[in-house]
């Protein structure tokens, strides 16, 4: 008889520890009461993810706590909810959890978007012919492209395509290599677009090749310009002829200051930080003058989040703006 009741006290506090683990998950990460203190009421229900539920999706203990740290900065828009749902779709993209863990502390925001949203907005990066790896190394690079929602997106894609007639693999090549033009301002994006088009004589693949994206407008402009100005560089003509060799746009941009001056513009930094602040007067004069870009993007039609993308692309011909 001792025996069977010995047994059923054992039986009772086994079941007692278990719950208690389930409730207090700082069991299983002693230190997580040490570094948080979860500010609920014990009646309210939980929609966090726990402690142990992150552990058992893979996360230790101290990625756990970081978690709830960056969790707690985005206390909005239903970001506890989605948790869950957020990493578990990185997690199914590839990422392991340290990297999971990076993403999400570069991007909070991930956590207010909606599982469904989220999902549909991966699912159309894939359309547009970001497979696995590119797409992995895309969201690593720059996470805040799963907060942009399908619309802003089909735009700017639009853009590229009708406008400046990019091909859809061009298109998929600059948003892999510049994600970040997605929220760019279309008017400015038109502009940098026509300046090296026009005045550098710069053709689309040399565009992609050389990743423009990723610079802005007065970095290129100020390059290109103090190359001209030293007689380095050449409009070409209507038959894509210069008097000159010009140096390849790659040189010119994607390298740094001291390599630029050295190998392409043969000149010092002094003259070359006297060059740009002249050409900052100027600029502010011309804006003053002629007023800034518009964003012209009201020759796009509203598209729901649902929408299937266009695959067909606009065939309309890249006109040529008039100079005041």
């Amino acid at each position: 008889m001792e025996t069977l009741v010995a047994a059923r006290q054992v039986l009772r506090w086994t079941v007692r520890a278990a719950a208690c683990s389930v409730r207090r998950p700082e069991l299983l990460c002693p230190s997580a009461s040490r570094s948080f203190s979860l500010d609920r009421a014990p009646e309210k229900p939980v929609t966090e993810p726990s402690l142990q539920s992150l552990v058992d999706m893979g996360f230790t203990c101290t990625q756990a706590e970081r978690i709830y740290e960056s969790l707690s900065k985005v206390r909005r828009g239903g970001a506890a909810k989605n948790a869950t749902s957020t990493l578990t779709a990185l997690i199914v993209l590839g990422f392991n959890p340290a990297s999971v863990l990076k993403v999400t502390e570069t991007c909070p925001q991930l956590y207010t978007v909606r599982e469904a949203q989220l999902q549909q907005r991966i699912d159309n990066l894939r359309k547009l012919g970001l497979v696995e790896g590119s797409l992995q190394r895309m969201v690593a690079h720059y996470p805040q492209i799963l907060t942009v929602t399908l619309k802003t997106v089909k735009i700017v894609v639009a853009f590229l395509r009708e406008k400046c007639l990019f091909t859809s693999q061009q298109v998929t090549n600059i948003l892999r290599d510049s994600p970040a033009i997605v929220l760019e301002d279309l008017g400015q994006l038109e502009y940098k677009f026509q300046y090296v088009y026009f005045r550098m004589g710069i053709k689309q693949a040399e565009m992609v090749k050389s990743k423009i994206f990723r610079c802005t407008l007065d970095e290129i402009r100020c390059r290109h310009c103090f190359l001209e100005r030293r007689g380095l560089y050449q409009t070409p003509d209507k038959k894509g002829q210069t008097l000159i060799i010009n140096p390849k746009l790659d040189s010119i941009l994607n390298v740094d200051q001291a390599t630029f001056l050295t190998a392409v513009a043969k000149a010092s930094a002094e003259e070359y930080e006297i060059f740009q602040r002249l050409m900052a007067r100027e600029w502010q004069g011309e804006e003053k003058e002629y007023g800034t870009v518009d964003n012209d993007t009201d020759d796009y039609t509203e598209e729901e989040e649902n929408e299937e993308e266009d695959e067909t692309g606009g065939k309309a011909a890249y006109r040529k703006r008039k100079k005041k």
